[in-house]
């Protein structure tokens, strides 16, 4: 009796010892094919939009709108968009002849936005549930896509880019408003920004530190190629 039960604990710490070794993914499973990231990944901060007097008062809206060309007719998905800061003002500058499409993970508050756009009356805006790995996006569709002070914060960041690659028309762009700082301290900096859409294939097109925005702005497009999932090389501290 006492080899036998020391054989049953031997099998049961081995087992155990594996489990702790290699504890369940909460990776989504639509994300398994693409590697994680080698960083830190920031909490999602609150979508309340009670800062937006603040962020007018240094015209942050209007300065990065500027930035990305956004004029009437420009299709754009807002990603992150939370209560719609930028959502209702990149409305007004497309104009009737283009199309806002805001996107979110957090459903509470496309419900607050939904009830936003219907009490100021904006028509050219519609709304997107999206998945930490995946924002949904309609193919072939958008002039522009903004991540504004929100890329930090997308958990599977190699999953999310790749999927989003056929979202931009031919000449889309992909507009990024972030902050130089650690990422656990809500911002990334450039280089690993950098590092991240190259690896998936995107392009670098400009780069700018712009103090009056409390940020920079980053502007990408897609290169000669999407790179493939397996193919993908993680990036640690801005290096592949």
């Amino acid at each position: 009796m006492k080899v036998g039960h020391a054989i049953f604990s031997a099998f049961a710490l081995a087992v155990g010892g594996c489990d702790a070794l290699d504890p369940p993914s909460d990776r989504p499973d639509t994300a398994l094919e693409f590697p994680q990231p080698d960083r830190p990944v920031a909490d999602v901060v609150s979508n309340q939009f009670s800062n937006e007097d603040a962020r007018d008062e240094r015209n942050e809206a209007q300065i990065v709108m500027d930035l990305a060309n956004i004029e009437s007719g420009t299709t754009v998905a807002d990603i992150g968009a939370g209560e719609g800061y930028y959502t209702v003002r990149l409305a007004e500058r497309v104009g009737e002849d283009g199309r806002v499409l805001a996107q979110d993970i957090d459903r509470e508050a496309l419900q607050r936005l939904g009830q936003r756009i219907d009490r100021e009356r904006l028509e050219n805006i519609s709304i997107k549930l999206g998945q930490p790995d995946d924002p949904q996006l309609p193919v072939d569709s958008f002039d522009r896509i903004f991540l504004v002070h929100m890329y930090h914060e997308v958990t599977e960041p190699y999953a999310f880019l790749w999927r989003m690659w056929p979202a931009l028309n031919e000449a889309g762009q992909i507009i990024v408003v972030d902050v130089d700082r650690p990422v656990n301290r809500h911002g990334i900096p450039p280089a690993l920004l950098f590092c991240e859409f190259e690896a998936v294939g995107f392009r670098l097109v400009e780069f700018i530190e712009r103090p009056d925005i409390r940020g920079y702005f980053a502007r990408f497009e897609r290169g000669d190629a999407r790179t493939e999932p397996g193919d993908i090389k993680t990036c640690s501290n801005g290096s592949p």
